[in-house]
């Protein structure tokens, strides 16, 4: 009994040692996160690779319900409210499904993100979203699957899935404007300089109206003892967007004298560029 119990402790031994070896997982672990205007976006996914594997119809059948990588739920957060497809999705965490196909997958939004895999029961009422991707092929082969961000803007980036000979992609919209509105508008009831020159700026950048801008401007670099030579660059570029060109060219030759100042070489290119362009050089 005794040489018993001595073997079966040596072998709870020796499991608890190889518990405790690590080695490389075959899908590893990787997390993405991506500011879109001011909408922040994470991404939590394990990442499959080929190995020598035929994908599309095999691997992958088409048609069928995936995960959209592996091990645990593929999960997404957004910080804010935001549109896909046309369609509002609220503002929190969802694991994403994908029906892979050859001219577009589906892609799934589930509220409920903490399967492991796929849900043993599927719920549609736990759908959030469903949009459909475009398919295109891949300029080369990727051997491992990988989610990313591209086409980025203000309002706007590009998610894309892809994997071998092919990615699939869909664009996400984001409240940015509706964002800064809003702080706009809180901030203009205790408004400081920083505050009127960074709604300017965005004004004039987003296409918003441009005269409102100029107003902007001007108060901001009226409140500044010694305006900037960037401040007073994009005071002239703001004038000459107004159709204010006599304007744009008493800006840029005062931010030209400033950026000689402070011996900025790219502001002296610029405003010179602008001068000859306006005519005033």
């Amino acid at each position: 009994m005794k040489h018993l119990m001595l073997g079966v402790m040596s072998l709870i031994f020796t499991f608890s040692l190889q518990a405790q070896v690590k080695t490389p997982q075959p899908s590893p672990f990787s997390k993405i996160e991506q500011t879109v205007g001011l909408t922040n976006i994470t991404v939590e996914y394990s990442r499959p690779s080929l190995r020598g594997r035929h994908l599309y119809g095999y691997l992958l059948p088409y048609g069928e319900l995936w995960r959209t990588g592996a091990n645990a739920n593929t999960k997404i957060t957004f910080s804010d409210d935001v549109i896909i497809g046309g369609k509002s999705l609220k503002a929190g965490t969802y694991a994403i499904y994908t029906k892979p196909d050859k001219v577009a997958w589906d892609v799934i939004f589930y509220t409920d993100s903490d399967n492991w895999g796929l849900p043993k029961t599927w719920d549609e009422s736990k759908v959030a979203l469903t949009t459909k991707t475009e398919v295109y092929p891949n300029p080369v082969k990727v051997e491992t699957f990988t989610i990313l961000f591209s086409d980025l803007t203000n309002d706007s980036a590009v998610m894309r899935f892809s994997w071998g000979e092919r990615f699939a992609s869909f664009k996400i919209n984001v409240p940015t404007d509706e964002i800064v509105t809003k702080d706009i508008e809180r901030a203009m009831s205790g408004t400081s300089a920083a505050d009127y020159y960074a709604s300017a700026v965005y004004y004039y950048e987003s296409g918003k109206d441009i005269n409102q801008a100029k107003l902007w401007i001007d108060k901001a670099l009226s409140m500044t003892e010694k305006p900037a030579f960037f401040q007073l660059r994009k005071k002239a570029l703001i004038y000459a967007k107004s159709g204010d060109q006599e304007g744009a060219i008493i800006a840029a030759k005062q931010s030209l004298e400033a950026a000689k100042v402070a011996g900025n070489k790219d502001y002296i290119k610029m405003n010179t560029e602008s001068l000859k362009e306006w005519g005033a050089l």
